[in-house]
């Protein structure tokens, strides 16, 4: 038979706190935190419709520069432009044999990327619309645009 053991009673040691540190968080928690909405600012002017052109191509760099020289544009009449705004760069992969008939663990391993951009300007006017039609971009850059 198991013999029992007498269990001490453990000490439970006070430690005094500072009466101003006991005010202080007193005296933070009077006043409950309410959160206050942030206002909104006045809603801009309505827009009827917008033009969407999102521009794609395989090199960033020129992607850029045509995208600036759409921006340039726009501003040049006083629209009201945003973005531009980055979108996921397309990745296309593909793996093939070095060799044609043996060799199967010699593989190449290729990929093409598509780098994209959106650019809403907001109620476009008719000159706006006639030099963006009339603009010279670099070749490998594809512009779709859309009245939304």
């Amino acid at each position: 038979m198991p013999t029992k053991t007498a269990t001490k009673p453990k000490k439970v040691i006070k430690r005094a706190v500072k009466p101003s540190a006991v005010a202080k968080a007193v005296a933070d928690k009077k006043a409950p935190r309410v959160r206050v909405a942030a206002k909104k600012a006045a809603a801009p002017a309505q827009v009827d419709h917008k033009l969407r052109i999102r521009v794609r191509a395989y090199e960033h760099k020129i992607l850029d520069l045509s995208v600036k020289q759409i921006m340039d544009t726009a501003a040049r009449f006083d629209a009201v432009v945003v973005g531009p705004v980055p979108l996921p760069t397309e990745i296309k992969r593909w793996t093939v044999n070095r060799s044609t008939f043996v060799h199967k663990n010699a593989r190449e391993q290729f990929e093409m990327r598509i780098h994209k951009r959106l650019i809403d300007i907001m109620n476009p006017s008719q000159k706006v619309i006639e030099a963006l039609t009339n603009l010279n971009l670099p070749s490998g850059v594809t512009i779709d645009v859309k009245m939304v």
